[in-house]
Formats: C-alpha cells, sequence, structure tokens
C-alpha cells in the first residue's frame, strides 16, 4: 500500500552524520525541514555508492529548497562509519556528509513497506526464516514539513535513481504549496503550472 498521503513513519535509530561522528537516537526532522529520505540495499556494493555520491553532488540544491537529505540502509552504524571513511576511489564513500541511518533490525524498511523480503513464521517448527533478501529496496521518500509523504517511488535493486528527478519534485511540490496552482507533465520549475479547474487546464492547453 502507497504511503502517498499518509503520516511519514517515525523512528529512532542510530545514524552517522557529518561523516563522521555516531548518534544513537537520530530521529527525521519533522517540522523542521522538507525531506528526501531514500533507502539503499547495502554499504560496500557496486551500484549504491554512485547513488551516495550522487546525492551528495546535489546536497546544496537540496538544501536550497530546505530540504534535508537522509539515507538508510539495514546495516549498522560502525559499517555505515567505516564506508563513510573509506576513499572513494577504493569504493567508499568518503565526503558524504547527510545523516546515513542504521536499520539493522530492518523495522524502518518494513514500516516504509521497501524491506526485499519478509520474515515467514513456521507453525510447525515454532521458527521464524526470512524469505527473500534481508536489505531494502531504493525507495524514495519526499516528506514534506507537516510530516505527509507526498511522493515515494521504490526501484528494483539493479536500479539506480535520478537524482535531478527528485530536485524537480521537491520544486513542483513546493510550487503547489506556494501558489496552489497544479503541475503538468514535464514541468520545471521557471515553466508555466496550471489553475485546478476546468477554465485553468483549458488556457494552459491553449498556450501550450
Amino acid at each position: 500500500m502507497s504511503l502517498v498521503g499518509r503520516k511519514a513513519p517515525l523512528f529512532t535509530a542510530p545514524a552517522v552524520i557529518n561523516g563522521e561522528e555516531i548518534v544513537e537516537d537520530f530521529k527525521l526532522p519533522i517540522g523542521e525541514k522538507n525531506i528526501v529520505l531514500f533507502f539503499y540495499p547495502k554499504d560496500f556494493t557496486f551500484v549504491c555508492p554512485t547513488e551516495l555520491h550522487a546525492f551528495q553532488e546535489k546536497l546544496a540544491e537540496f538544501e536550497k529548497r530546505d530540504a534535508a537529505v537522509i539515507a538508510v540502509s539495514c546495516d549498522s552504524e560502525e559499517t555505515h562509519l567505516a564506508w563513510l571513511t573509506t576513499a572513494k576511489d577504493n569504493g567508499g564513500i568518503e565526503g558524504v556528509t547527510y545523516p546515513v541511518v542504521a536499520d539493522l533490525a530492518k523495522t524502518i524498511a518494513m514500516d516504509y513497506g521497501v524491506l526485499a523480503g519478509e520474515y515467514i513464521y513456521n507453525e510447525d517448527t515454532e521458527s521464524l526464516r526470512f524469505e527473500g533478501a534481508p536489505v531494502a529496496y531504493r525507495g524514495t521518500f519526499i516528506i514534506d514539513k507537516n510530516g505527509v509523504i507526498r511522493h515515494e517511488t521504490i526501484n528494483d535493486l539493479p536500479l539506480g535513481r535520478n537524482i535531478d528527478e527528485y530536485v524537480r519534485l521537491l520544486d513542483a511540490i513546493l510550487h503547489v504549496e506556494k501558489y496552489g496552482e497544479v503541475c503538468p507533465a514535464n514541468w520545471e520549475e521557471g515553466k508555466d503550472a496550471m489553475s485546478a479547474t476546468k477554465d485553468g487546464v483549458s488556457s494552459y492547453l491553449a498556450a501550450h
């Protein structure tokens, strides 16, 4: 079930902040910032570092829009710290400064619907087993300052994201909030939006 339009699941979890400091009680900055929360499968892998570096490269663009970027995976905070202190040319993510959250219990991934597997209870043996992959899909959520999820996408494990699209979507969300207009297909900041009325749509289509 989609989480769009619902309150974002809250959590308190260990995280590495500023690329070097472990905190035990990281929380989403609901009410303070717009949030781009993204999940990735695993530290020390192949596609994942390209995404974390790509988000870092666009970090100033998100910050201009009063948005915090936050990463989550099912690795431990110690593994995150080791990855964050490994050089880029050795497969590390040194230089990433936004928070990287540890979800070792996989509860955050489950709450957001991005865990790539599930726990199955066997009544005969009275035991749990895990089916699938015990990692997160590449889920991305944009959360507004009221704590409401305004956008979500979930990519399969091999499929990397286009970070520019999340900047565009954040622009659209901010435009809707500011002007009360709706954003048509392929809308970008600086282009015309439209009034959410029949006349507004007709006027937009006539002009384009």
